[in-house]
């Protein structure tokens, strides 16, 4: 569990975050959504330590990030695995270097041990066979999904993935947002989302908290969001074709026996 309080930053005299609380649990996916500018980056900075705070705190499972020193934080990070918007792959790396760069960095264990591990994810993330191909060689689809293996490698207690649909065609963003899900639930990860991407709301919206210039301005499941009467809410997600279309499938799954 991830448990924000009263979080408050600034940069200089601008105050980009204001007083934000919320609790991000084990095995759901908790998304952060806003439009450019409302914050939901800084919060994910904010919440894996890459940015002070002016005040407020940040607990996994208890313990306060923000009162950590750097060797705690560090071996913090070792439960944390992280989805990066572009991928981040390098491109002088095969797909088992890339995977395996974490084992590499934080881990002692054997070689074998650590391809073993490397194969093991890319066959959860439908890669058999992909260790020697160079990003390069990788449709977008399959590069995200090279990047979610090197995120779960460590077997993460905690997943940040930063808008993990862009630049992807709207079947292989449902196959990417379908594979986070199943591993939230698989391995019970505390799993968060930066994203503008209302497919994902709506297919991994498990918990979702909803930033307007650095408020909290809304907070609440994929099913809540449909029937919301936040105005701001509604005028950043919805255009009103899609809210009618939204609410009739809702409706018409209730109504199935």
């Amino acid at each position: 569990m991830i448990e924000v309080r009263n979080i408050r930053k600034s940069f200089g005299d601008k105050v980009v975050l204001k007083d934000v609380s919320a609790t991000m649990l084990p095995g759901k996916t908790s998304l952060i959504i806003g439009t450019s500018g409302s914050g939901k980056t800084v919060l994910m900075k904010v919440m894996i330590g890459l940015l002070p705070v002016d005040s407020g705190e940040v607990f996994y499972e208890g313990r306060d990030i923000v009162k950590m020193d750097p060797k705690e934080l560090k071996e913090l990070r070792k439960q944390v695995g992280m989805l990066f918007q572009g991928g981040a792959l390098f491109d002088s790396k095969t797909v088992e270097e890339n995977v395996m760069f974490p084992l590499d960095m934080f881990t002692s264990s054997s070689k074998s041990e650590k391809l073993r591990r490397v194969n093991e994810v890319l066959d959860r993330v439908n890669l058999v066979d992909t260790n020697k191909k160079y990003p390069a060689e990788l449709s977008g689809g399959m590069k995200k999904r090279v990047a979610l293996a090197r995120a779960i490698v460590q077997n993460p207690k905690y997943l940040f993935c930063d808008e993990p649909n862009s630049g992807l065609d709207p079947q292989t963003s449902l196959v990417i947002d379908k594979l986070v899900k199943e591993i939230t639930l698989e391995y019970n990860i505390t799993t968060i989302i930066n994203t503008h991407d209302m497919n994902t709301v709506m297919e991994s919206g498990d918990h979702i908290v909803y930033l307007y210039q650095g408020n909290k301005q809304w907070e609440g499941t994929k099913e809540e969001i449909i029937f919301s009467k936040d105005e701001k809410l509604n005028s950043f997600i919805f255009a009103s074709e899609f809210l009618a279309k939204a609410k009739g499938m809702i409706m018409m799954e209730s109504k199935l026996p």
